[in-house]
């Protein structure tokens, strides 16, 4: 039997002593807040979005940073192996829209409440409210860690330490990169970090006279340099800074870390019609009411929020008859509608980043058993390591199944 240590009390490090424990090994696992799961209780607006009900290769497809490190981890522990899990302890879950599952009750703190049981059952002991202030490595073997709880600090044995600390996001629930120094400590490699799944703030007064406005099935179109790097139809919200919402959050991913200084957003108004089909719709709508104003014109076509800013935009006078508006004027709009563009200012930070770019390097970590190359005995599971995915339930599938393949192992 194997005395393991796991090091943070997320998901990724709950599934590592679950299945450590199940594996036959005595496991401690420290947490250094006064309780376990914070970030999963925060996930999906309180509901948790636990997986995504999807196979493999899907799971696959929806990792931005190094999908093939998780072939082993997904294969041996995948979304339906999760969703089991939990059904087998007693929670109740529900498939969504776009396969995204939660608990039944819309409840995060259900999910935490059988993850807790499920650690209890396999007699999982847990330490709170203790900070691990560094690994114990002799001789490139992890002999275990040294912690400290209120002024005391001591010192724990272990044949294997699981390091699943998370990465920088949300640090007021204690992700605050706590795994990236033991790694560096390891001389294990950690990639630069950066904010990811979080909104855009946007070079432009005109989101702020947004605030509020939810868009529903348009199409956001990504680019740097003039060159489309992300494209997609979804929902998306307008924020005091900028832009966020389900299609801000997924691209990203994408331009994280990069260069900004000519990444615009492009929004799409109505991405079901070609731009011939739009301008017969306008028109149709302009015939109905020749008379009526400009401004006042656009109210079966668009949000009543947004017609101010659409007319400011189009160069058209708010207050020229629709029958005196010309087919060039037409056309100008037609393209607006078909294209609102802005300039991305910048990424908002870590505080409001649902997950991190970044973090110990996969090719440090063997991917088939989440142990480090360089040391023996140090493992590491979930968002600490350099893995990410799109919303949807794709992030926590990847704690879910690296913390298992990392606790097995």
């Amino acid at each position: 039997m194997d005395k393991v240590i796991v090091v943070g009390g997320g998901a990724a490090g709950i599934m590592a002593a679950i299945s450590a424990a199940e594996s036959g090994d005595s496991v401690l696992l420290i947490e250094k807040n006064e309780k376990l799961g914070k970030k999963i209780y925060i996930t999906g607006k309180g509901r948790c979005n636990i997986t995504n009900d999807s196979d493999v290769e899907n799971l696959l497809k929806n990792v931005r940073s190094n999908p093939k490190f998780l072939y082993s981890a997904f294969y041996t522990f995948d979304s339906y192996r999760m969703m089991d899990f939990l059904e087998s302890e007693g929670l109740m879950i529900k498939t969504e829209r776009g396969n995204r599952v939660f608990p039944e009750s819309d409840k995060s703190s259900d999910v935490i409440r059988t993850l807790k049981k499920a650690l209890e059952k396999r007699k999982v002991k847990i330490l709170l409210n203790t900070k691990v202030n560094k690994i114990d490595i002799k001789d490139g073997i992890c002999k275990g860690v040294e912690v400290q709880s209120g002024s005391r600090s001591e010192n724990y044995t272990a044949d294997k330490v699981i390091v699943a600390t998370g990465g920088c996001s949300y640090q007021s629930t204690g992700s605050t990169g706590d795994g990236y120094k033991f790694a560096k400590d390891a001389d294990i490699k950690v990639t630069k970090c950066y904010p990811s799944l979080v909104p855009f703030n946007i070079d432009s007064d005109i989101p702020k006279r947004l605030q509020g406005l939810s868009l529903r099935n348009v199409k956001m179109t990504i680019t740097d340099k003039g060159r489309a790097v992300y494209e997609e139809l979804g929902e998306m919200l307008f924020t005091h800074f900028g832009v966020s919402g389900p299609l801000v959050l997924s691209a990203s991913t994408l331009v994280a870390g990069k260069d900004m200084s000519d990444v615009k957003i492009s929004i799409d108004l109505k991405p079901a019609l070609s731009n011939e089909q739009l301008d017969e719709r306008i028109l149709r709508d302009f015939s109905e009411n020749k008379n009526s104003y400009f401004k006042n014109s656009l109210s079966r076509l668009l949000p009543s929020k947004l017609i101010p800013v659409i007319v400011e935009l189009s160069g058209i006078d708010e207050q020229k008859q629709v029958n005196n508006i010309t087919k060039e004027e037409r056309h100008k709009l037609v393209s607006l509608l078909k294209g609102v563009t802005f300039k991305i200012d910048s990424l908002r930070g870590f505080n409001e980043a649902i997950i991190t770019k970044g973090g110990v390097s996969v090719k440090e970590i063997n991917p088939g058993t989440m142990e480090s190359k360089k040391v023996k005995g140090l493992f590491f599971a979930g968002e600490v390591l350099d893995l990410d995915a799109v919303t949807g339930g794709y992030n926590l599938q990847i704690a879910w199944s690296t913390g298992y393949l990392a606790g097995m192992n």
